[in-house]
């Protein structure tokens, strides 16, 4: 039997890359996959809060909950495959898809934010608000539509061809999704945020103005407790973007580079694409938690488990004390 240590050499490597993907991706699908349950169960079951925002942020976090479930399977995107044309579009287009549609509904729920905090008059004659389910379906039909190109012929496949990622996707294509869809929406989406704080901070000045009129100290401590809810908010947002957003865009870059034979390690490769990719899809989560109407639900749930809990705890120690008395009452007797 002849032996290749080239062929034993390559084999570890992608052992080795198996490995980091799962050590990588598979925490944060579970942690993603669990938190938009969460959420989602909490929206969906409490009645009081259905309405028109609610449900754009009902659609993002099912589109974030496709995200988790693809997750593992993005960085696995570089590796070939054994599959057949159909199957090999459809192995490489669904997690394309879901980043997409999570991307796409991300962006309308901060623009249906933007438009009820800067025009709060004209908020409800938008056609955002009256038309819904038209909405949404533009939300989820447009990724769709994009994500699918390279299945109506925009592909670089041939009779012989494996099933990789450079026969599915052109050079064209991923250029035109990295900075004609993706990263414009990233900057869109930073464009809305910075807009909404700098009509929240206009606002603020102007409660400012009307509290000056009444000297409290009150009215001090409320202005000072407002500007730390401001400034807050600023460092959350900052963070966010840093965290979440910054290794997102680098894995784009990093992609890019590699596709005009950049060489790159692959683990960096891996990493990059893990952590990017998984970070940006914990942003929705972030929002969801931070929104306290969203986690009422389960928030109501303990508290009554621990009110139970306390009875029953509390109707133990009476039966006990009851016994005590008894048999303290009866050794008196004796």
């Amino acid at each position: 039997m002849e032996f290749h240590p080239n062929n034993f050499s390559a084999d570890n490597d992608l052992e080795a890359q198996r490995q980091l993907i799962f050590l990588l991706s598979s925490p944060l699908s579970v942690f993603i996959i669990l938190s938009n349950l969460f959420i989602i169960i909490g929206i969906v079951f409490n009645k009081k809060i259905h309405n028109t925002a609610n449900y754009f942020f009902l659609s993002l976090m099912f589109a974030d909950l496709l995200t988790g479930v693809a997750l593992p399977c993005i960085p696995h995107m570089r590796f070939d495959k054994k599959f057949g044309y159909h199957v090999c579009m459809i192995s490489y287009i669904s997690p394309n898809f879901f980043f997409l549609s999570f991307l796409a509904n991300l962006l309308m729920v901060h623009y249906e934010k933007y438009l009820f905090i800067v025009y709060p008059l004209r908020y409800h004659s938008i056609w955002m608000h009256r038309c819904v389910p038209l909405s949404l379906v533009i939300a989820w039909t447009l990724p769709l539509f994009f994500a699918c190109l390279p299945m109506m012929g925009w592909n670089n496949w041939k009779i012989d061809s494996n099933c990789s990622y450079k026969y599915v996707f052109t050079n064209a294509y991923i250029y035109l999704e990295t900075y004609g869809v993706v990263i414009p929406s990233i900057l869109a989406i930073a464009f809305i945020t910075v807009k909404v704080l700098t009509v929240a901070r206009k606002q603020l000045k102007d409660i400012k103005k009307l509290h000056r009129s009444v000297q409290s100290q009150a009215v001090i401590e409320l202005e000072h407790q407002m500007d730390l809810r401001y400034a807050r908010c600023i460092a959350i947002v900052s963070l966010t973007f840093l965290v979440c957003w910054v290794p997102y865009i680098a894995v784009l870059q990093v992609s890019v580079l590699a596709i005009a034979h950049y060489e790159f390690s692959w683990w960096i490769i891996l990493t990059l694409t893990c952590v990017g990719s998984g970070s940006a899809a914990i942003i929705p989560i972030i929002l969801g938690l931070c929104h306290r109407e969203y986690t009422e639900l389960w928030r109501n749930l303990f508290s009554r488990y621990c009110c139970k809990h306390r009875e029953t705890l509390s109707n133990l120690h009476n039966m006990t004390s009851k016994e005590e008395t008894l048999h303290d009452g009866l050794t008196d007797v004796k």
